[in-house]
């Protein structure tokens, strides 16, 4: 695998659609478009293949400024990450590795590419860098950073006035973009909405305006979370969905679900509040683990007989009700909120 890179577009780039980008790119590609103003902002695009928005956005911004024959305000360098899963829509094929996780100390060819653009971007850094997702659950959009410093806070806000404050896993784009440049994550919504196309457009649009980077405000609140806890499906275990949030009694499976439970992301909830059913006495079929990777599953939950329950009071986010991104991911993260003195 080698790293595609390009001075300027080629012609006929911003036309495609994320699931068409094979036909002009064989892999990761870094993309520079010219501006008024150096260093360029950083965007990276289709992490996940079944993450369009950001190319979506990208695309239509550059062809919107191109067609009113203006220079964008500011360079700009695209990253533009899983193109052979694009081309399915799927998050990674098999046997690829995650390709927001291959970026601290991964094996393999993914590895070695996302060192390769991790030290060529450290020896020119750019002006900020935006990592750009969809999400598959129900979850508001928001903006998420690697450190809590005003740069970081101020260009999160710029976006949401939800922000979360990541930790782990530390092998993502903008953990290791993190130490030379500023760097945040934009979760625009599900997949096909196009108010979240939009609302990206007009936050890279505000970004190349920037002559410098931003600072907090009072003007401009914002709600903190920090992520706390992982939570995963255990290796092995069947899980599916309680129907109407009924466990199936009949159902050969060790864990179902709330399917619902997607409408309580980013909702403050509360100990006790119902999370799913177990079948048995067995071990727990999903594993919790911290920030520093301990188990800590019987600090967040608990079983009464088969009800599995929160056991403190905490925040969800990015549940989801697909069980092919649950497999390959996560069922979700636990979330605190951070007092204001830390922010």
């Amino acid at each position: 695998m080698r790293l595609i890179e390009f001075s300027a577009p080629p012609p006929g780039l911003f036309e495609l659609s994320a699931r068409e980008l094979y036909r002009q790119l064989d892999g990761p590609a870094l993309v520079h478009v010219d501006g008024e103003r150096q260093p360029p902002l950083l965007v990276s695009v289709l992490l996940h293949g079944n993450e369009p928005v950001g190319w979506d956005a990208v695309r239509e911004l550059v062809v919107r400024r191109r067609d009113n024959n203006g220079r964008l305000p500011r360079a700009l360098t695209v990253f533009i990450g899983n193109v052979t899963a694009a081309r399915e829509g799927q998050r990674r094929l098999d046997g690829q590795p995650d390709y927001n996780r291959v970026w601290k100390n991964a094996p393999g060819p993914e590895g070695e590419l996302a060192r390769e653009v991790t030290a060529r971007l450290r020896s020119a850094p750019p002006f900020a860098a935006v990592d750009i997702h969809n999400n598959t659950g129900v979850n508001p959009h928001y903006a998420c950073i690697t450190r809590l410093d005003p740069h970081s806070l101020a260009l999160a806000r710029m976006f949401s006035r939800p922000v979360v404050y990541v930790r782990t896993p530390d092998t993502i784009l903008a953990a290791a973009l993190a130490p030379f440049t500023t760097a945040v994550i934009l979760e625009a919504g599900r997949p096909g909405e196009r108010r979240g196309v939009e609302h990206v457009i007009e936050y890279l649009d505000h970004c190349l305006e920037l002559e410098s980077l931003p600072q907090p405000t009072p003007q401009l609140p914002l709600d903190l979370f920090e992520t706390v806890a992982t939570v995963r499906v255990r290796g092995g275990a069947r899980f599916g969905f309680a129907p109407g949030g009924v466990m199936d009694a009949s159902a050969p499976m060790e864990l179902q679900l709330l399917e619902e439970f997607e409408h309580y992301n980013f909702e403050e909830l509360a100990a006790g509040t119902l999370f799913g059913y177990v079948a048995g006495r067995g071990p727990l079929p999903l594993e919790i683990s911290d920030v520093a990777d301990r188990d800590v599953a019987g600090h967040y939950v608990r079983v009464e007989g088969q009800e599995l329950r929160l056991a403190r009071d905490l925040v969800p986010a990015m549940f989801s009700p697909d069980p092919a991104i649950i497999r390959q991911d996560v069922v979700c993260y636990f979330m605190e909120r951070v007092p204001h003195d830390r922010a």
